[in-house]
């Protein structure tokens, strides 16, 4: 249960952050940390959380920002990138960049509650 509640919580924090304009593109590490501290998990599902929730969440808004296009952008951008060209690719990429990041923080804000 508490897996699933930083997972969330997690997800719902990074998104309201996101929306507020005038933070710099990494204040959701803020909130994962946070979270980490606040829901005391061990290391490894504090990381898994961490990681999950925001993958999940860059996913989702990668397709959905990119989909009115039709994918133009992101196909683009994966073809300077050694993707092949793939949007889907690139979709993964950044939620995996994402994820990591937050899930590092979610690493740390666990050992730092120790």
């Amino acid at each position: 249960m508490k897996f699933i509640s930083a997972l969330v919580l997690t997800a719902i924090l990074g998104f309201a952050v996101g929306i507020y304009g005038t933070l710099p593109w990494w204040s959701f590490v803020i909130t994962s940390f946070i979270v980490a501290v606040a829901i005391h998990q061990r290391a490894g599902k504090a990381f898994l959380a961490g990681f999950l929730g925001m993958f999940s969440l860059w996913v989702i808004l990668a397709m959905i920002k990119d989909t009115p296009n039709d994918h133009l952008l992101a196909t683009k951008i994966a073809a300077l990138l050694p993707l092949g060209g793939s949007y889907m690719a690139l979709i993964l990429v950044t939620g995996i960049v994402g994820g990591l990041v937050a899930g590092l923080a979610g690493l740390s804000g666990s050992y730092f509650r120790k």
